[in-house]
Order: C-alpha cells, then structure tokens, then sequence
C-alpha cells in the first residue's frame, strides 16, 4: 500500500509500505478520506516522519474475526488505540485511557497506524457506522474538525441562550463556529489571517475581531452589554488567547481549552476563578456516546460543506503540506487512491 510521509524540510511523499493484517477484534480499513490536521508543523520545522494522521473515514475490507464490524461497512475511525475494557474506555471516554495498546507490539508492525495511508488497523468498536447518504468527505469530519469543539460544547452546555467567544479560527475553531450556530448560539470569533476571519463569518460568526488590537477585549465587552459572553472556547492553544477568554467570560461564565499548548498559562484562582466563578476545563474529544449527534450536525448544519476547504488527491500530498502550511484553509481531505 502506498503513505504519505515527511522526508525533511517542505520535503514531503509516498513510499510503499506492506498493507497490514487484521488481529483479533482489529479491522481493516480502507481509508476514503484522511483530513489533515496539524502535521504541517513537522513538514516545516523539517521534522522526519513515517506514520502521519490520526482521523479517517472509510470502508471495512477485512476481519479477522466476527465482531462489531463486517467488511462493506462504512465507517469513521475514531484517533488513538485505547484498551476498551477500562473505566474510561466503557464509559465512552476512551480519549482519556491510560492503557493504550502499544500497537507495534500488538501488530508486529507499527504499519497500519497512520491515516494518511491507503489501510489503517483499528479495533472495532473505535469504527462507528457512517449513516446512509453521507459522504466519506463528510464523514471524517466527525473526528478534529467538529469533535473537539463538540465535546467541549456539551461540557459547557451551550444553547441558544449564549453568546460564544471562539479563539483562534483554523479548522479546529472554525469547526467550533459550525457547532455553536448549529446550538444557536450567537459567537463572536478572534482570528487575526484573514482568510480564516472571512470563513467564520461564512460560517455564521456575528463579528471577528483581531488579536493584535489593543481594544479587543473592551469591543467584546460592549458586544455583550458589558457582560462578557457566556461561554468562550479557545482552539489557538496560546496563551494571550487563554487570557483573552478568561477576561471575557461573565461573571459565572464558562471556559474551555481545547487547542494543544505547551506553553505555561496565567490563571489566577482568586479573581478568575473564586470570585470571578468561573469554570474553567480542558477538553480532548467527546464522549464516543455522542456520535450520532455529531453526525446530525453533519447531515443537517446548512454550512458544513464550507468547512472542507481543499479536498487533493494523497499523489500531490506535497501540494497538501503547503496548502496546510499557508494557514488559508478549512479542513483539508487527502483522497489515498487518487
């Protein structure tokens, strides 16, 4: 089978590798659709890798054993390898599972674990039924594009009754936008490309104001009756944005973390958080129960085929990395057979 991988600096291309076998209750899956995500950061930062992606869609060619699949289901592959038998794992919050399988281990290759890849192994109960009439382009968006925002929005409880703050507007917040309009809320976004910015006002953004001026926080204050908004969600995972949602969440207001930071963040637990009464969490995913009402939001949200920007056959998977790395984009689709 052919993958996509990293070779160097902007250096990025296929190489054939075996197509892997399926082991007990694992499936394999012939991957339709493979979105893209964050691996433009090795491509530039010129970073080798061999096993890329972690969302998919596609279509079930072989069991080893009689399960919770069969070969012709269409399916979506849910990211990591969790035990399944844990607490965690039981409870639909796989994400969180302190006893991932080590899949080489497992295998006897690590191949077959990267999405942007012809076939994928994944245990079956990870590989949730695509309904009738959706597209695996579609589909696949029920992984990064819509579910971190989607796990975080039902933490939160948003509604119709909220205004949402959404920080940082690249497919993750952009897919953050599509949710919240689908609840029918009304957001406010920060972005500061604009590309991004003109995207999330496609996608039903009121306003999106830019993090770079000096009176963002007042112009969200006075969006809100100098309230603040009820609900603020960031997706940039920088800490300015981190701060800028916690200033200007109300009083009582909630707060979720959902882009990926590695750096320290300010919160401080008298004023933000005591008297303040804020709540504060983090999010991952969202709990495996919730995926037929991520799927309604795909079949029916008006907007969501504004949310797949480039869809580029895996052959041109160089041309993929640089649209990625241009920041100008939605959620972009590699199509491993083209």
């Amino acid at each position: 089978m052919k993958k996509a991988v990293l070779l160097g600096e902007r250096i990025a291309g296929l190489v054939e590798v075996p197509t892997p076998e399926p082991k007990e209750d694992w499936a394999l899956v012939k991957v339709h659709a493979a979105p893209m995500c964050a691996e433009y950061k090795s491509f530039l930062d010129g970073r080798k890798s061999a096993y890329l992606g972690h969302e998919a869609s596609g279509e079930v060619v072989a069991v080893a054993q009689p399960g919770r699949v069969k070969v012709g289901d269409r399916v979506v592959v849910m990211p990591q390898y969790p035990c399944g038998k844990c607490d965690l794992c039981l409870a639909g919050d796989y994400i969180h599972c302190e006893q991932n399988y080590d899949f080489a281990a497992f295998t006897g290759s690590r191949e077959g674990s990267a999405t942007m890849a012809q076939y994928l192994l994944k245990p079956s109960w990870l590989l949730p039924a695509i309904p009738e009439g959706v597209s695996y382009e579609k589909a696949s968006l029920a992984c990064c594009a819509l579910g971190p925002s989607f796990g975080a929005f039902d933490a939160l409880g948003v509604d119709a009754f909220d205004t949402v703050l959404v920080t940082g507007l690249g497919p993750v917040g952009l897919g953050a936008v599509v949710n919240a309009r689908f609840r029918g809320a009304r957001v406010l976004g920060v972005e500061s490309i604009p590309w991004r910015a003109e995207r999330a006002l496609e996608l039903g953004a009121e306003i999106v104001l830019d993090p770079s001026r000096e009176d963002t926080l007042d112009r969200i204050r006075t969006l809100t009756a100098g309230r603040g908004v009820d609900k603020a969600i960031d997706c940039a995972g920088v800490p300015q944005a981190h701060r800028l949602c916690i200033d200007a969440a109300r009083r009582k207001g909630k707060v979720a973390f959902i882009g990926e930071c590695e750096r320290e963040t300010s919160i401080r637990v008298s004023p933000d958080m005591i008297r303040k009464g804020l709540t504060i969490i983090g999010s991952w995913h969202y709990n495996l129960k919730l995926f037929p009402q991520i799927m309604q939001v795909i079949q029916s949200s008006p907007v969501i085929n504004r949310l797949i920007s480039h869809v580029v056959p895996m052959s041109e998977i160089h041309r993929a990395f640089e649209i990625s790395a241009s920041h100008e984009t939605a959620k972009i689709i590699l199509k491993p057979w083209e």
